[in-house]
């Protein structure tokens, strides 16, 4: 019987095999037929610490059994508050307030309404968002408006609103980057939304700490809002609790979800300063923030990101991080030297590379058949068309990471079509 459940990006037409996941252990994948998979994207980017981490799922189980969710309008309970004080302990000063979700797309359509109801409420409405070109930020109406407009929205597009792009800084051209944002900012746009350091699902691309810091800066002398998209670059995965720290840069909103909960559950947040909450301060019952689920703030999602952040707080991640990253860039200079890898690239334990030559794009088959002829080794991959990367649990051991990049490498020596590498 054909299953009748509708996967997220999967092209059901293409009758490929769609393994069932019996449970979950460190950095691998056990399946029903008890076959094991090592996760080397970290199951879409999620997973920081390892799947089924004793301490999150330890917490997982006891807030579920004093706790389920409870209205967060007007209400709150002990592992939201606990939550948002730790959080906003760990990140810089300026961001004061902390608003919950339940996913990436959404932390980032919350930024976007504090962004436009911050001016609104101000009495000088501006609607403009100036994004990066090739970003990324969500599946939902304003998370794809402000993403790169393409395969992943080209059915959308009449919903989609308009935004202002600036240019992605390919090498050597970090100035006109900076001067598409000064002309983007004389016209007084609400804010900037940028992915730092690393574009997520554009292909991985990475641009330096310092350009980044510059467009804060220009941010802040236009009086222009910076937004800061770090759903996948935060915790962790650039080498530091968040990429913007690499550059020196505090954001006026940021958003974060993913690595929350260390993978487990849904959560989301969106932090703020306080001159964005404050806009929305007032005795006028209008001009409060309209944005809620159903789920906000969910007890038991916020009881796991407590106990990640515990993690964070009582034992050396930041060292494991770094360890991983350097057991990462060795196999990875290896992989450098075969002749069909492309810009070979690693910050922190994010390592990526393009299969080929010509111009990268999503839909290119070589992933396709990487990703089938690693599933067959045991090892999950998911290339975004001939850029491939791993991202793996910061737990992986050396067997595991061998098993990755032994991957990799004898599918560039045995693919049998090394002809259409270079046809796009």
């Amino acid at each position: 019987m054909t299953s009748p459940v509708w996967h997220p990006f999967t092209q059901h037409g293409l009758g490929e095999p769609i393994p069932q996941v019996a449970r979950t252990e460190g950095a691998a994948l056990h399946t029903a037929d008890g076959s094991r998979y090592v996760d080397a994207i970290s199951s879409w980017w999620v997973t920081t610490h390892g799947h089924c981490h004793p301490r999150i799922m330890a917490a997982i189980a006891e807030e579920a059994g004093r706790m389920d969710q409870i209205i967060f309008a007007g209400w709150t309970h002990e592992p939201a508050e606990t939550l948002a004080a730790e959080l906003v302990r760990i990140t810089p000063e300026p961001l004061r307030h902390v608003f919950y979700s339940d996913s990436g797309s959404t932390s980032v359509e919350v930024a976007l309404k504090m962004a436009l109801g911050f001016w609104d409420n101000r009495g000088e409405p501006r609607h403009r968002i100036v994004v990066m070109e090739h970003g990324y930020h969500g599946d939902t109406i304003g998370g794809m408006s402000v993403g790169a407009r393409g395969v992943f929205n080209r059915p959308y597009q009449p919903l989609l609103f308009d935004v202002a792009t600036i240019p992605f800084p390919e090498p050597g051209q970090s100035q006109a980057v900076l001067d598409a944002l000064e002309a983007q900012c004389r016209e007084k746009p609400a804010a900037l939304l940028v992915e730092p350091l690393v574009l997520g699902a554009g292909g991985m691309k990475f641009y330096s700490a310092s350009l980044l810091a510059e467009m804060r800066k220009i941010c802040a002398a236009h009086d222009v809002l910076f937004i800061a998209d770090e759903v996948m670059t935060g915790w962790g995965r650039t080498g530091t609790l968040l990429a913007c720290e690499r550059a020196g840069v505090v954001p006026d909103i940021l958003c974060l979800s993913k690595g929350l909960t260390g993978g487990a559950i849904p959560l989301a947040v969106t932090m703020a300063t306080a001159p964005i909450f404050e806009a929305h301060l007032s005795d006028d019952r209008a001009r409060m923030f309209f944005h809620s689920s159903s789920y906000t703030a969910n007890p038991i999602a916020c009881a796991a990101a407590n106990a990640n952040l515990a993690i964070w707080r009582e034992e050396p991640v930041l060292a494991r991080i770094a360890d991983l990253g350097d057991r990462q860039q060795d196999r990875l200079d290896r992989l450098a030297t075969h002749a069909l890898i492309r810009n070979p690239r690693r910050l922190g334990t994010i390592v990526a590379a393009e299969i080929g030559g010509g111009t990268s794009t999503y839909l290119n088959s070589v992933g396709t058949r990487l990703k089938a002829f690693a599933m067959e080794r045991g090892v999950l991959l998911r290339p975004l068309g001939n850029t491939i990367y791993v991202m793996p649990p910061y737990c992986i051991e050396d067997a595991d990471l061998d098993a990755i990049y032994g991957t990799i490498a004898e599918f560039l020596e045995r693919e049998p079509r090394m002809g259409d590498l270079f046809a796009f």
